[in-house]
């Protein structure tokens, strides 16, 4: 793979290990990033780090990590110090645990990466590895160290690598009897959920991950072309709530597809152009554009 490696070390499986990297999954290049800009001047802002009791700048490269242990008193640590902290998981996904994989909860499952053989000689024990997961029908577990901090690995075949998953921690995730508890007990009517069920029917499709647009992020695009070019921005009024007294008639117009929302961007643009006094100059347009 041509990108970076997130991270680098080795795959075992008892006594047989091979050298492995892994990769990010998730590619943020769509997003779209804003710089903080000062108006006035159209110049991008600069964050600059100062000391908090004598409001005099300090140099990125002169600071060292710190953890308070209490109010305005901190353990520093140098990175050596903390490098100096080593475990097995540091440079080791050690598989030592098989599952089932309807057993991890949705809400544990946290990051994807690709897990690759990182060299010719590590083919054939990691298709090996690969192999024997993939017979055995289970979901693997492994603990890896990245970003400082020791985290369970999901490892599952996929195509001729594997998949490598993040899982979140128990005390990450929240307890869900307490989200909920809040929630008043209603029973609906049954007639209510047999239309909200035909609804659903009706709605019935294969999931296709093609075909998912990110219209807020289409709309932003949409958006800074428009500024770019000069043109009105109009806005769209919010959507209506729906009264509790009008629910039964909202899920029969729904059924009669009185409810079909049109998909589109979050923001209209009309085709007039404002005068050239609306216009920012060319120079400060140039400024407010992301440097690639």
């Amino acid at each position: 793979m041509a990108a970076r490696p997130a991270w680098q070390g080795h795959l075992k499986l008892s006594l047989v290990t091979c050298p492995v990297a892994l990769y990010n999954a998730i590619s943020p290049r769509g997003d779209v990033h804003f710089n903080l800009i000062n108006p006035s001047t159209g110049n991008r802002i600069r964050m600059i780090t100062v000391d908090a009791g004598t409001d005099k700048p300090v140099e990125r490269k002169k600071l060292v990590k710190g953890y308070e242990i209490s109010k305005g008193e901190f353990v520093t640590l140098t990175p050596e110090e903390i490098e100096s902290v080593r475990l097995e998981s540091t440079r080791t996904i050690d598989i030592d645990t098989f599952v089932p994989a309807e057993d991890i909860d949705r809400l544990y499952w946290d990051h994807p990466y690709f897990l690759v053989p990182d060299g010719k000689m590590a083919a054939e024990p990691f298709a090996v590895i690969r192999s024997a997961m993939e017979r055995s029908g289970r979901i693997a577990l492994g603990k890896v160290v990245m970003s400082q901090r020791e985290r369970l690995l999901a490892l599952e075949p996929r195509d001729k690598g594997i998949v490598a998953t993040t899982l979140r921690s128990h005390d990450e995730v929240r307890d869900i009897k307490k989200a909920f508890s809040d929630i008043p007990s209603v029973k609906p009517e049954r007639d209510m959920i047999a239309i909200a069920e035909k609804i659903m029917g009706q709605k019935a499709a294969d999931f296709d991950a093609e075909k998912f647009q990110d219209r807020y992020e289409n709309a932003l695009r949409a958006l800074i072309r428009d500024k770019e070019k000069g043109r009105e921005i109009v806005h769209v009024d919010e959507p209506e709530p729906t009264e509790v007294g009008d629910l039964m008639s909202a899920l029969r117009a729904s059924l009669k597809g009185g409810g079909t929302r049109r998909s589109g961007a979050t923001t209209r643009r009309t085709g007039s152009r404002r005068g050239h006094s609306a216009r920012k100059a060319p120079a400060r347009k140039r400024t407010t554009r992301r440097a690639s």
